[in-house]
């Protein structure tokens, strides 16, 4: 008996992300119904509601505020997508998936890249630099067809 392949679809930006199954050809990408993120879309001003804190002046006796060593916003989105990796990471432990296929918005995707294990970044077979989070699961098919055989 020859298994089935396999894959997910991770479709992703910095706020939502959404994870559809392929089961093989022709049976079309259905969504995990139990399993969509959800982040938040604080501005800067809403995440750091102190003000930044104070220091001296390297040369005299003035005091200047301190900028933040990262964008907060950048910071939120990144620890968002952590959580998405995690949570796909523990799977091929369960035999859940073969293949991975991440479809992200051109920021996300980099962010991605740079959080996936070694194992899990062995499972990825295609990237696709587009935003379809609030897409149809038609849409998000229609755009893996040079991907897979949906």
């Amino acid at each position: 008996m020859v298994r089935k392949l396999v894959t997910w679809v991770l479709v992703a930006d910095g706020a939502h992300a959404r994870v559809f199954v392929n089961d093989g050809v022709g049976k079309g990408a259905q969504e995990l119904e139990d399993r969509a993120f959800v982040g938040s879309r604080l501005r800067d001003r809403d995440i750091q509601a102190d003000k930044p804190g104070r220091s001296f002046d390297s040369n005299g006796q003035g005091r200047h505020a301190m900028e933040p060593r990262t964008d907060p916003q950048q910071h939120e989105e990144r620890e968002f997508l952590r959580d998405v990796v995690d949570w796909i990471a523990a799977k091929p432990q369960e035999e859940q998936f073969d293949r991975l296929v991440l479809m992200a918005a051109p920021h996300a995707l980099g962010d991605l890249r740079g959080l996936l294990s070694k194992q899990l970044a062995a499972k990825v077979v295609a990237e696709i630099p587009k935003n379809l989070t609030k897409s149809t699961a038609a849409d998000v098919e229609s755009h893996l067809t040079d991907v897979l055989a949906v």
